[in-house]
């Protein structure tokens, strides 16, 4: 007999389920494919052998259902699974657990997309501010938002603030720390937030901008918070996360502290490897557009093509897709290209992205002495390309 008992209360679920998106590689047959769909629907629910499934209530409604099954090309399928609300819970790690948990050590599954229900997605907030919020708050329309970061690392706090000071004066619409600053003894975190908030808001009393500083908060998991809490004090205008070094749910906490109440950028540290072999892993709008989204960013950093990492035209356009395709009540966020982008290539990039996105330029920002014309430079390139592009 088999050593579990059946208690007094039968189960019995709404019904109510959601959808991942998985893409099966190196599956020859569509009796294989199948099978390897079928293995996702128990690994990612029961994780038990079909056949000891003690309970057909258990069957019929906790494990997944295959709802379609579609050959992709030679050796590739698209398989479409729907979960039960209640076995993802109203929590964001078993939500993702669910989507992926075991089934991303196991090769050749990637998980392209997922759809959430109108019931489970209540449990979310998402994006507080989104693209129209963020546009707000600074007061732009209609052209890319510009964002740059205080770098290199090296520097004292106060030669941070003066980058930060005459990069807002140059009309940078978000100045950003880099975010490999984190609270190092030649750099630390309170002193650096300190000097570059106030530098950033004394030019903007100068110009009459509204450019926003926006610290790197990732940190240790208790000092998140502090971190987070301190540069609103101090005046920062938002707050930069890394999901892949600190989680995805303590973005979503940040999201949904009403005491903070900032937008937040997420940069994509440790993800990488997550994306980059397409036939396993997380798709690119996947993760860096709707699971960011889901978690509450606003923007979603991202390395775009012809910069010095290898993501391709598609994978960005990939990206931008999950930062802003129909999602239920999220908002639409900004998709921020970046990763050794160059000036010359800024009406390229308006042309690619369109106006609804955020440009991250950093080092070539500084080539030449003049950092605050520089950057004067690049705001009128970019407004002129946005306007031939909707021209």
């Amino acid at each position: 007999m088999s050593g579990i008992h059946a208690d007094d209360q039968p189960l019995t679920l709404s019904g109510e389920r959601f959808t991942a998106v998985y893409h099966l590689s190196g599956v020859a047959t569509a009796i294989q494919a199948r099978q390897r769909a079928q293995d996702i629907c128990l690994e990612q629910t029961v994780e038990f052998p079909d056949e000891l499934i003690p309970h057909a209530a258990i069957r019929e409604q906790i494990v997944g259902q295959l709802a379609a099954l579609e050959p992709l090309d030679q050796d590739r399928w698209e398989a479409v699974i729907r979960y039960p609300v209640e076995v993802a819970g109203r929590e964001l790690t078993q939500l993702v657990n669910c989507l992926f948990g075991n089934s991303s050590i196991q090769p050749g599954i990637r998980l392209v997309r997922f759809d959430l229900s109108e019931r489970l997605a209540q449990f979310y907030r998402g994006p507080r501010f989104g693209q129209a919020g963020l546009r707000d708050r600074l007061g732009v329309r209609h052209r890319p938002l510009l964002c740059t970061a205080v770098k290199p690392m090296g520097l004292r706090p106060r030669a941070l603030a003066d980058l930060a000071y005459r990069l807002a004066l140059g009309g940078i619409d978000l100045i950003k720390d880099d975010h490999g600053l984190a609270d190092q003894v030649f750099c630390p975190f309170d002193e650096r937030v300190t000097h570059c908030a106030a530098a950033v808001d004394r030019a903007n009393r100068e110009t009459g901008g509204h450019t926003l500083y926006v610290p790197n908060v990732t940190a240790p998991a208790p000092e998140i918070t502090r971190r987070a809490r301190f540069a609103r004090a101090a005046g920062a205008g938002g707050l930069l996360f890394c999901p892949g070094l600190a989680g995805l749910d303590a973005l979503r906490a940040l999201a949904d502290d009403d005491t903070l109440d900032l937008p937040i950028l997420s940069h994509p540290a440790f993800q990488g490897s997550f994306t980059l072999d397409p036939r396993s892993g997380v798709a690119h709008g996947c993760l860096y557009g709707q699971l960011n989204r889901l978690a509450g960013a606003d923007a979603t950093i991202f390395p775009s093509y012809g910069g010095r990492f290898a993501f391709s035209p598609e994978d960005c356009r990939a990206i931008v897709d999950g930062a802003v395709r129909p999602m239920g009540h999220f908002r639409p966020i900004f998709p921020v290209p970046a990763g050794g982008m160059r000036l010359e290539r800024v009406p390229e990039l308006v042309d690619c992205y369109g106006r609804d996105c955020m440009l991250l330029i950093g080092g070539d920002l500084h080539r030449g002495d003049d950092l605050v014309k520089n950057c004067r430079m690049l705001l009128e390139t970019v407004t002129a390309a946005a306007g031939r592009s909707q021209d």
